[in-house]
């Protein structure tokens, strides 16, 4: 069998993408009729028509559709291995970068990130949004650049990943809380009056899992008497009740000052929070420059980087 014809790549994700013979050859600077042809080839060679005639319209196949995505992956991979290196001016360098980050991350690692960005490159500007769900849609839509948390199940595969650090649980409660004072046993943890952290409001327990998992196995339970949907909420409601919080460490950094932050007295998992992209910005010198930013001012900020 001899080897596919790897030109035909880039005429299949232009055809796919204008859906149309005409569209996509007069973006190739073809004829309608090479471009006919060149369709025919495809279908020969992928064994499915591809596109369809639906009234005067062209339609994609399931099969085509299901090839888009990683078609235009595969060109434009192959067009950054066939570009030189781009060198970037940082301090010409105009461009909004937008972060969909946990709850607290802005907070504890923004200013840092802030300056550092300003300093270099003082007209790139960083959107951040809020992350309320694992969905690797907004990076594989273009309309997130960069993401951080914890890597799962709904993480897209094809998602590029860095570690930045380590996180864990720890307690919180008001600076006058009982707990403030004297040692803090698995039975004093678990006696007191909890608010929980939940996202969905049909998913309650998913974020602190491994707390209650942990205290099951001895013998414990807490008593949650509040669900809210984030941590700042929970911290709020802490500051001014006897309840206890149980929120990430680092990532809670700045919203906990001026609180009674205590280690949980029993063994939980630590998280392993990372920063996400999608492949196609891998070789992009002004996306790689910020990454490095980051990773950088999570290790200063914190002073033990994940190695």
């Amino acid at each position: 069998m001899s080897p596919p014809d790897l030109n035909l790549l880039l005429a299949l994700e232009v055809l796919l993408e204008e859906g149309s013979v005409a569209a996509a050859a007069r973006r190739m600077n073809l004829s309608a009729s090479a471009m006919s042809r060149t369709l025919a080839r495809l279908r020969e060679t992928t064994g499915d028509p591809l596109l369809v005639r639906a009234g005067r319209d062209l339609v994609p196949t399931p099969r085509a559709a299901e090839l888009r995505e990683q078609v235009g992956r595969i060109v434009q991979e192959a067009e950054s291995i066939l570009r030189p290196a781009a060198q970037i001016d940082l301090a010409e360098l105009s461009r909004t970068f937008t972060l969909r980050t946990g709850e607290g991350f802005v907070e504890t690692f923004g200013p840092a990130l802030l300056r550092r960005v300003s300093a270099e490159a003082p007209r790139v500007m960083l959107r951040f949004v809020p992350k309320l769900d694992r969905d690797s849609a907004p990076l594989r839509g273009g309309t997130v650049d960069l993401e951080t948390g914890v890597i799962a199940k709904a993480t897209g595969p094809e998602v590029r990943a860095q570690a930045l650090f380590r996180d864990r649980f720890v307690g919180v409660t008001r600076a006058e809380h009982p707990l403030a004072q004297g040692a803090i046993t698995a039975e004093r943890y678990a006696s007191g009056q909890h608010v929980e952290v939940a996202r969905h409001a049909a998913q309650p327990g998913v974020a602190s899992a491994p707390v209650d998992g942990a205290l099951e196995l001895l013998g414990l339970e807490r008593q949650i008497v509040a669900i809210v949907g984030g941590f700042a909420t929970a911290l709020a409601l802490v500051r001014s009740t006897d309840m206890i919080a149980t929120v990430p460490e680092r990532h809670t950094a700045q919203l906990r000052a001026g609180m009674h932050s205590f280690p949980l007295p029993f063994r939980t998992s630590e998280m392993v929070v990372s920063l996400l992209w999608h492949p196609r910005l891998d070789a992009d010198p002004a996306h790689r420059w910020l990454r490095r930013c980051i990773k950088d001012v999570c290790g200063q900020e914190l002073g033990h980087p994940l190695m």
